[in-house]
């Protein structure tokens, strides 16, 4: 099948029946390679698991090289809701693709992201009609709680980290979110990583991997 959104795919190191999917999504102007990294980190430890990452449905305009999922050029609230909306609508799309072609549903799917893609994946685990099996955030926030707040139909767990010397993505994001997600009766774990800025360090994504091979 082709997706909606050039992938880049990677199975686990066992050819067995996939079972459950991660989706990684990418920050601003970043793509699906650059955040396969931690696919190639994980895979090894995860069986039956197919690993997609997509790359953005737009080219970002403040780095042509890499995409965005909503463009950060114009600082207008209204105008990135409805980028953002508009990326639900695609991403749902991809995934709804990625459950017909492995024949897997919501609850065997975690979504995972990084800084805007973990913003999305946030929003993904709570508008969709379904909840997903996690989601696994780094360096991320919620975009916009007004919004998010009319549009909650589902209940996804989630696990959130957050460096607390981040200079791109203030790390009190992290305990806003984790109060909008607790008051909205969504299962939530945070973890701020100490003497760290804006990436994925190794003590999360060894975190997070304890946390998957948890669940699934």
């Amino acid at each position: 099948m082709t997706f909606v959104l050039n992938s880049k795919i990677i199975e686990s190191e066992k050819k067995d029946k996939i079972k459950n999917a991660i989706i990684l999504l990418h920050g601003y102007g970043g793509d699906g390679a650059d955040i396969s990294s931690i696919a190639f980190t994980w895979k090894r430890f995860i069986d039956n698991t197919i690993f997609l990452c997509p790359d953005g449905h737009q080219v970002c305009k403040l780095n042509p090289t890499g995409f965005q999922w909503f463009d950060l050029s114009i600082d207008d609230p209204d105008y990135v809701i409805t980028e953002v909306k508009k990326a639900e609508k695609i991403l749902i799309e991809y995934i709804e693709q990625i459950k017909e072609n492995y024949n897997i549903d919501n609850s065997q799917i975690i979504l995972a992201g990084f800084s805007q893609g973990c913003m999305m994946s946030i929003n993904l685990g709570l508008i969709c009609s379904q909840s997903f099996r996690s989601v696994i955030g780094f360096s991320g926030k919620i975009i916009d709680k007004e919004d998010l707040q009319k549009r909650i139909i589902s209940n996804t767990d989630m696990l959130l980290f957050h460096g607390d010397a981040d200079e791109v993505v203030p790390s009190s994001n992290l305990l806003e979110a984790k109060d909008f997600l607790e008051r909205n009766k969504i299962k939530v774990e945070v973890n701020m990583i100490k003497n760290c800025s804006h990436h994925i360090p190794i003590e999360a994504l060894s975190l997070a991997l304890k946390y998957i091979k948890k669940i699934i």
